[in-house]
């Protein structure tokens, strides 16, 4: 009997040590946020994203690289992308050009496998036209981002150009709404 009496004063004396630790893990935490809240300017709740422009010959890039910017927005942060008169910010973007290179070609000099790339200008401003944001260490002005993107594929395996240019739109997205995360 005596042993029980022991091992229920151990067994305490082990739940209480436990719950003194968690309580002084969650005391020493107590500035420390949780969620994809923390990643984001707490003063900018609204965006507006107007259509990116398009330097390029290729029709519809501006608007497919702005729906998808658009969606990973609204899927990855806190912010709601509205119209113009209701947003705290504007991210604007441009498509400065693309490019489709071949990579390897067989001895008819028929392409085997290509390349397609984009690269894209964005800038992020407040409704007062400030640059949001930390300054970036690219050689253009902080307020201008210069993000490239590329992937490569085979025409002979099925793989078109129409859906390698998404697959880039797509990366170039989850790139420009990464910029908007706040630095470490």
């Amino acid at each position: 009997m005596p042993m029980m009496h022991t091992t229920r004063r151990q067994w305490l004396a082990f739940c209480s040590s436990i719950l003194a630790g968690a309580s002084l893990a969650l005391l020493g935490c107590a500035g420390y946020q949780v969620g994809n809240h923390s990643l984001y300017r707490q003063d900018v709740q609204t965006v507006h994203v107007p259509v990116f422009q398009s330097d390029s010959f290729r029709p519809f890039l501006g608007e497919r690289l702005t729906e998808s910017v658009i969606k990973q927005i609204e899927l990855r942060t806190p912010y709601k992308v509205v119209g113009s008169q209701a947003a705290d910010s504007t991210l604007q973007g441009r498509v400065l050009g693309d490019t489709k290179a071949v990579l390897v070609e067989n001895s008819y000099d028929e392409p085997r496998e290509l390349e397609v790339g984009m690269r894209v200008q964005v800038t992020w401003i407040n409704h007062r036209g400030q640059a949001i944001g930390p300054p970036q260490n690219f050689p253009i002005p902080a307020e201008l981002i210069d993000i490239t993107q590329s992937t490569n594929f085979v025409p002979e395996v099925g793989q078109s150009m129409v859906t390698q240019e998404q697959i880039v739109i797509n990366r170039l997205a989850s790139q420009i709404v990464s910029t908007m995360e706040m630095p470490w």
